[in-house]
């Protein structure tokens, strides 16, 4: 049983705790904005809103991707993970467009900023919260290797550096001059920038893993590196194909063996392969198609 098993804590629960946790700070935010009328903060806002969107589509991906294989999907449902990344990749997009048309609108025209602490005071109980959950969320993504939760707690991360960002900026027009409002407006589209950053690689990563774009090549290296002693043995290998599903990995290759070599003894060396780059990388499936070594 593993460690996840074993503290039956799943995936699904930590998105659960996402959509809380962007209702909380959806609150806390546009909170924060109605009191100051800071586009600084309503960007800030906005983008919660997308952290909610993203959670709930974060939870569906991950409920249909815990479906075992079945006959119409023999493979299993994992990719249903990058349809979730993908599509809070492209949210943050839409969310920084949103972002930036509202501070144009306040450069054109510039608006008083009000009750900067109180509305900094309820921003920064958020960035709190999302700060402890996204760290949390992030150490469980790697360690079990899910790329919508990782997506997820990057994007919560983001959201907290936007808000650190804008706490920033308001701090600054709390102390300066009444003419300095066009500040504000200018701190929203730097966080605008920055989002879309964010949003474009994950939108990259989803469309890599729909393709199914090859293993890293540190993985890769790790398994030619299993393979390496073949030669010494006489037998080799070739059409070395690898790819990933959500946190499943896929290696397929041919091993060619000598024509007079018996099946058991073809099957205990597949075996023996198979447990080995099994055992290298995690949640992983290997194929291996077997071939006569073709003469000299």
């Amino acid at each position: 049983m593993n460690a996840q098993a074993a503290s039956g804590l799943q995936p699904r629960h930590l998105a659960m705790c996402s959509i809380a946790a962007a209702c909380l700070t959806l609150a806390l935010k546009f909170g924060a904005y109605y009191l100051t009328g800071s586009v600084g903060l309503y960007s800030d806002a906005l983008e919660s809103f997308v952290n909610l969107a993203a959670a709930i589509a974060a939870l569906m991906a991950l409920s249909i991707a815990e479906q075992p294989a079945d006959a119409g999907h023999p493979w299993g449902h994992e990719k249903a993970e990058y349809f979730a990344s993908g599509l809070e990749g492209g949210l943050i997009v839409v969310a920084a467009v949103a972002i930036c048309y509202e501070a144009v609108q306040r450069l054109l025209h510039p608006a008083p900023v009000e009750q900067l602490g109180w509305g900094m005071a309820l921003s920064l109980v958020a960035s709190l919260l999302n700060g402890g959950l996204a760290l949390f969320m992030l150490r469980y993504a790697r360690r079990h290797d899910s790329i919508v939760l990782e997506a997820d707690a990057h994007h919560l991360l983001t959201d907290v550096w936007t808000s650190v960002g804008v706490l920033a900026g308001l701090t600054l027009l709390w102390v300066l001059p009444p003419s300095w409002t066009a500040l504000d407006p200018l701190i929203a589209i730097l966080v605008a920038a920055n989002i879309v950053r964010t949003g474009v690689d994950l939108v990259r990563r989803s469309a890599d893993g729909l393709m199914d774009a090859a293993l890293p090549a540190e993985e890769i290296a790790r398994i030619e590196t299993l393979l390496a002693p073949l030669a010494g043995q006489g037998h080799s290998y070739r059409s070395l194909r690898t790819r990933k599903a959500g946190s499943r990995r896929f290696v397929e290759f041919k091993l060619m063996l000598p024509p007079a070599m018996s099946v058991a003894d073809s099957h205990a060396l597949c075996d023996q392969l198979e447990d080995a780059i099994m055992g290298e990388l995690s949640r992983c499936r290997v194929t291996i198609h077997v071939e006569p070594q073709p003469a000299n």
